[in-house]
């Protein structure tokens, strides 16, 4: 099974520059999209129909902002949201269960506009880490994916000196990461790649993309009792449409 999660940018925006040439190409089982910023409304049948997809939408209720979407070969039974009225305004999670797993689809608010959404960014770390914690002490396996805006080591990006008291860099943001792995999760990239100079967002501002000046902030996040079955997780820097690419998750 073959799961890819992107961060598009904008699912119009992307749609306009090859992505349903691009699914069509890459074929993926499962696919989730964040930043979608689109109400299922505002979509043709092209994308919302997409051949050999169902497609499920979670949008924020603010046009043109935030969203997740994921697409499947098979229909799935699917939650938007986790339960959160504080957060599930704004399109940011797309629960889907899959055999032996559920497939959470996540799209990590931006902290970097000020000291209220920093704020806001780490109440939802904390909020969709509780429930995590409740859905392992059920007894679920998880597949956590997409971005999570956070660099967490020094490794996952080019200039760390650079950007330590930048929001997507800071420490107490990275502590949350080091508290994901520790309640049960395992970076699956990470796991295969061990190995610098692998980023999935570059700035546009800067045309930061052709120097490879980036940051790793898309992320599988996958239960330590469901590594068994994954094969491989890369990031896909060769992609283009959005100012970040796709990371690919290869389980059994």
């Amino acid at each position: 099974m073959r799961i890819i999660s992107w961060n598009v940018n904008g699912v119009r925006a992307v749609e306009r520059k090859g992505f349903l040439d691009w699914l069509v190409q890459e074929q993926p089982d499962v696919l989730c999209l964040q930043e979608t910023k689109a109400q299922p409304e505002q979509l043709g049948e092209s994308l919302l129909e997409p051949p050999g997809y169902h497609t499920y939408w979670h949008s924020a209720e603010r046009k043109g902002y935030s969203g997740v979407a994921t697409f499947s070969r098979q229909p799935l039974d699917v939650q938007p949201g986790f339960g959160s009225p504080e957060f599930d305004v704004e399109g940011r999670v797309l629960i889907s269960q899959h055999p032996g797993f559920a497939l959470l689809n996540v799209y990590v608010p931006n902290g970097k506009r000020g000291p209220e959404r920093l704020e806001y960014k780490l109440r939802f770390y904390d909020a969709f880490l509780h429930y995590c914690d409740g859905l392992h002490q059920a007894g679920k396996q998880l597949v956590v994916c997409g971005d999570l805006n956070t660099a967490h080591q020094e490794i996952d990006l080019a200039r760390p000196k650079d950007n330590q008291h930048i929001s997507g860099f800071l420490p107490e943001e990275r502590a949350w990461l080091d508290k994901y792995l520790a309640h049960g999760f395992v970076d699956a990239f990470r796991a295969f790649h061990p190995e610098p100079e692998h980023y999935t967002w570059w700035s546009y501002v800067t045309r930061a993309r052709s120097r490879n000046i980036g940051w790793r902030i898309d992320y599988f996040y996958v239960s330590q009792g469901l590594m068994r079955r994954v094969k491989d997780c890369v990031i896909m820097p060769d992609v283009m449409g959005s100012d970040h690419c796709p990371v690919a998750l290869e389980i059994e």
